[in-house]
């Protein structure tokens, strides 16, 4: 017994410390911390969502572990909670500065945003730096610092323009510790600062809510943006990631959650995008009541962005080609769904969901959950029929007929003869249902930012504070897929309008 304890004594000194990936798996716990914003990470009304809090959630069931999600308030904290062993990863959509790569490793790039100066519309715009160091000048000797750009501190902008700051001496810039990026955006857009500096992403995002910041130019060519983790000769943790997210763009998963997140968020529309800001004080206010009465399964803000999408929240709306009412409904329609007075904003939102519920009921289960939404809403514009024909199109061509990226692509093909001509259901304004769609993902974006600000309390989140999510159950497995765009019955076409 004595020399058995002394040989596996021996054993246990001998035997090499727990890597990265080791102490992870025996904790049982992925620690990410990460930012509440609209990209990362917030909390749906279905719970939490957000890129990189999807990326994490499949990463930690990769490891067979549960998820902690840890959100800081500023960005400033997170890079320190790493360095320290508080938590494991930052998942926040940081980019890959040479600042950062001294100190930690960064994963692999899943996306690429370009660093953009900010200014608001109506004021002075300079065009480059050189005009924007003349005006600083010019201002200073008026003892004026308005001009001076204020940037977070932590934040990659910072290297960026002290670069700028070593070729024109002149320039001058602040680092602020009591704001995050929004703050200062939001300064920006109430007159109250002249210059910030936003990420491409993050000011395409930002104009959903305050549609009077604008681009001046841009600082930086695109970077591409990564999750870091602290630098070590342990590659264990690394190497692991490098293979998920090598599988997360083979399979195509990557794709389908950039266009979940970030998708929708070009051709922005200066005037219509102000003209609803507007509107979410004037009016959402009298109509949420009614729109979360009848959402029932759907999000609210959804149906309100729908409502806003069909009447711009006009009750009494009418059109010349037969459709009234807050959703405009088409007489046919209306009575299918129980209707009896269109111009009655109540039956109208509770007919306009029963319809749009009746939609999604047809909508193949061979698309994801979370883009039925989308095929049921260019249906509710363009007629099912037409939607199936997109689909078959996008197939036809080598796309992924169940990812409404490849689809919505496909429609305005339907106005083409030469493939409309071979489609079941012929011709289609494919073009105005794909427009229709990405217009009520950006109000149903710019509602979901408006509520969570006038919710938000003054209360900062800070990194401490850890919000902890148990790893989602895994889903029962669903039945041999025995849907084909071929097979489907009864395809009617309804008209273009609902």
């Amino acid at each position: 017994m004595l020399l058995s304890i002394t040989i596996l004594s021996g054993c246990q000194i001998e035997s090499e410390p727990p890597s990265e990936l080791d102490k992870i798996k025996e904790r049982g716990v992925l620690r990410v911390g990460t930012l509440n914003n609209q990209l990362s990470y917030y909390i749906g009304p279905d719970g939490s969502v957000g890129l990189d809090y999807e990326l994490a959630r499949k990463f930690a069931d990769e490891l067979g572990v549960k998820l902690e999600m840890t959100p800081a308030f500023r960005l400033s904290s997170l890079f320190p909670a790493l360095e320290k062993g508080d938590i494991d990863v930052i998942a926040a959509g940081f980019s890959q500065s040479e600042q950062r790569l001294k100190k930690f490793r960064a994963g692999p790039a899943y996306y690429y945003v370009s660093q953009q100066l900010v200014y608001k519309k109506g004021q002075w715009r300079p065009r480059n730096i050189e005009q924007l160091v003349a005006k600083q000048i010019e201002l200073k000797e008026q003892g004026d610092s308005s001009a001076v750009v204020k940037i977070v501190r932590g934040s990659h902008f910072e290297s960026t323009l002290y670069q700028v700051q070593a070729e024109h001496p002149s320039f001058e810039f602040e680092i602020v510790d009591d704001s995050d990026v929004n703050d200062l955006l939001k300064d920006v857009a109430n007159g109250d600062l002249l210059f910030t500096l936003a990420d491409s992403v993050e000011l395409s995002l930002t104009q959903r809510i305050y549609p009077d910041v604008a681009l001046a130019f841009e600082l930086t060519e695109d970077q591409p943006i990564s999750w870091y983790m602290r630098k070590s000769e342990d590659e264990s943790l690394y190497a692991l990631m490098i293979e998920f997210f090598g599988f997360q763009k083979q399979s195509g998963d990557l794709a389908t959650l950039e266009e979940k997140y970030i998708g929708h968020i070009g051709n922005f529309d200066y005037v219509d995008t102000r003209a609803f800001i507007r509107a979410l004080d004037s009016k959402l206010p009298e109509w949420a009541p009614l729109f979360q009465k009848y959402a029932d399964e759907f999000d609210w803000r959804l149906i309100a962005a729908l409502a806003y999408q069909e009447s711009h929240w006009n009750p009494v709306a009418k059109s010349p080609t037969g459709v009234r009412g807050m959703m405009m409904l088409t007489l046919p329609t209306a009575k299918s769904v129980g209707v009896t007075n269109r111009l009655d904003p109540e039956q109208s939102v509770k007919g306009g969901v029963e319809y749009l519920r009746r939609i999604v009921g047809r909508v193949p289960d061979s698309i994801p959950p979370h883009e039925k939404i989308w095929f049921a809403l260019a249906s509710y514009n363009v007629g099912y029929g037409h939607m199936m024909d997109a689909r078959r199109l996008t197939r036809s061509q080598g796309g992924d007929l169940n990812a409404w990226a490849d689809v919505k692509d496909r429609l305005p093909l339907l106005r083409k003869k030469q493939y409309y001509s071979k489609t079941r259901y012929g011709y289609a304004r494919g073009d105005e249902a794909r427009n229709y769609v990405e217009n009520i993902r950006r109000y149903y974006q710019s509602i979901i930012g408006h509520v969570d600000q006038t919710q938000a309390t003054e209360e900062d989140v800070s990194v401490d504070d850890l919000v902890v999510i148990p790893a989602l159950e895994e889903a029962p497995e669903e039945s041999p897929e025995t849907e084909t765009v071929e097979g489907e019955q009864s395809e009617a076409t309804e008209s273009s309008e609902p």
